[in-house]
């Protein structure tokens, strides 16, 4: 497993790198960050459980590191995580049964 300590150290370090060649998006992706904590329809409790739950399903390290530090300090629970990540996973996997139809949808339709 990762050190997750390291992870956001070392991607803090990039991400500053990366910020110096391309600070508009660095800007852009901040803004679409804060975006929910201004209109406030979610709590932030809410909206770290959703970040760590797409953070698995995009396999997002330093994703995880940071936004498992803020749940942290938001105070979710083991439990609430572990719900968010299940929900994670049943997307995934009704995702990969719905676009098998493709599979099969090519399968009839190509003629080789």
């Amino acid at each position: 497993m990762p050190d997750w300590k390291q992870t956001i150290q070392d991607v803090s370090v990039r991400l500053r790198e990366f910020g110096k060649n391309s600070p508009d998006t660095l800007k852009g992706v901040a803004m679409l960050g804060t975006a929910g904590s201004k209109t406030n329809h979610l709590d932030p409790k809410t909206r770290e459980l959703i970040a760590l739950a797409v953070a698995v399903t995009t396999r997002c390290d330093g994703c995880i590191a940071f936004h498992a530090a803020e749940a942290k300090k938001l105070g979710v629970t083991p439990e609430e995580v572990a719900e968010a990540l299940g929900v994670a996973v049943n997307l995934n996997a009704g995702a990969a049964v719905v676009y098998s139809t493709h599979v099969l949808d090519a399968m009839d339709k190509l003629d080789v």
